[in-house]
Parts: structure tokens; sequence; C-alpha cells
């Protein structure tokens, strides 16, 4: 697929972050029996991956806006066009040197995301769309899953974690869904739990109290791919709400009404 300029910066940017993580990576399993441990030095590679970007996005489009987990928010010059950037979503699987994580790239412009990227360096997959322009990963056409029985989905979510105080409402969750469906997956990336939906692994995914930088990306690529995605709360906007639920279309409103019952 040939895209857009935008979306050819973005792929570019993605590439060179990966080829940084991926080294830093290797590096992780050795220090996992230190006694320092792992964590100061995934930092400074989480922070450095942001730097990779930053300097290739803002360096290519100097008046964007920008908003990024490390490097905070910059308005920039075009107040209509802001980069929305997590340079290492699933930081707690490349501290443990668990292969699945990834850097996530969206385009916002006038409120909207018209571009996204989600790279998994590790495996090499670049799962990437463009507003009217399909959903893909690497050189194939991705859709969203055709299966239409809850029984024989799987679905993605993420657990509460450190004294969080949704864990109740996820168990409840849990409790409503699991008995309907063929599992439910906690694989700690919630930009690949959406690439994942959007690719057909997944029949639908749902999660609480995310970060605009978890989900910009993810949500056009499902989009694109033939997905539904909404607030868990529909009446809420899902990049300042933090809380997404989406499916294929055939589940989606069975899916959606055990998750809001």
């Amino acid at each position: 697929m040939i895209g857009s300029a935008n979306l050819n910066i973005m792929i570019k940017a993605a590439r060179k972050a990966g080829r940084s993580l991926v080294k830093d990576f290797r590096e992780v399993e050795n220090l996992q029996v230190s006694r320092k441990g792992a964590g100061d030095f995934v930092s400074k590679a989480d922070i450095a991956a942001e730097k990779i970007l930053k300097e290739e996005l803002m360096g290519a489009r100097p008046t964007y806006g920008w908003l990024a987990e490390e490097g905070g928010e910059d308005e920039g010059a075009d107040p209509t066009r802001r980069w929305i950037v997590d340079p290492l979503d699933g930081t707690t699987n490349f501290l443990h040197g668990l292969p699945h994580w990834a850097i996530s790239i969206a385009l916002e412009h006038k409120g909207k995301v018209v571009a996204g990227v989600v790279y998994d360096a590790a495996k090499d997959e670049m799962f990437f769309a463009e507003k009217g322009a399909g959903a893909w990963m690497n050189d194939t056409r991705i859709r969203v899953s055709g299966r239409h029985r809850m029984i024989e989905s799987i679905f993605a979510t993420g657990l509460p974690f450190a004294g969080r105080s949704d864990l109740p409402e996820t168990l409840k969750d849990l409790a409503r869904l699991m008995p309907a469906c063929a599992g439910v997956r906690r694989w700690g990336a919630a930009s690949l739990d959406l690439a994942y939906v959007a690719a057909g692994r997944y029949e639908g995914y749902w999660e609480r109290r995310l970060n605009t930088w978890d989900l910009a990306a993810g949500v056009i690529i499902v989009q694109e791919a033939g997905g539904l995605i909404e607030a868990v709360n529909p009446e809420d906007d899902i990049l300042t709400s933090g809380d997404v639920l989406c499916a294929n279309e055939s589940i989606y409103e069975t899916f959606a009404k055990v998750i809001r019952d």
C-alpha cells in the first residue's frame, strides 16, 4: 500500500524507534538477574525511543502539536493537527523480557484521528490505517473477524493492578462474559489488543481508564478494518474518557450488552 506523506513519515519513525527498542530489549534478559534490575534501563529505553519519534515526526512536521506519555503536551503552531505518541506500550512486558509491546503513533486533525500506526517491533508486525484507506498489517489488508457466535469468540481486556479501584468492576465484567465466550486474554498492551481485533485475532476488546496515547492509533485501525468501537459509556468520547469497547459488527451488540449490563 502507498499511503500519504504523513503516514509514510509515521511508519518510518516507528521503524527507527523500533530498531532502538529491539536492541535494548535484547539486553533486558541479562539485566533481570542483576541486583539493580532492569527498571532504570527500561525507563531510559522508553525515553530514548520517544526522543527518536519526536525528532522524526516533529522534524518532518514542525508546526504540528505533540502529546506523548513521557514528553507531555505542546500545542504547536498549527492547532488543528497533533501527533499522539506512546513510545513503548507494554512497558511491563518489556521489563520482564516478554516480546509483546508496541510503538503507537496517531495523527489527529481537528479533534479526529485520521491516521494510526501500531508497530510490534519484536515480531516486525506493522499495523496501520488511514481514514478511508482501510487497515493493513505489513503488506496485507486486514479485516475484523467474521465470527458471529459469542461462544466461539475470544476477547481481550486489561486487568487492574497495584490496588486500582476499578478491579471489582472488571471482575464483574469477567463473571458475566466468561460463561458466554471461548475465552478472555490479558496480554498487557492496549494498542496491540486493538490491532488484534482489527486483524481478526480477537473478536472484541474492552478496557477502562486508559490514556489517550494508548488508544488513539488503535481506534482508527479498528474502524478501518470494519470494527465497531465506542466508549464503554456510549455517550462518552473514547479518547477523553479512556474507556473503550470494540468488536466485529456481528457480535458487537451482544458483547456490548454483556459489558454494559
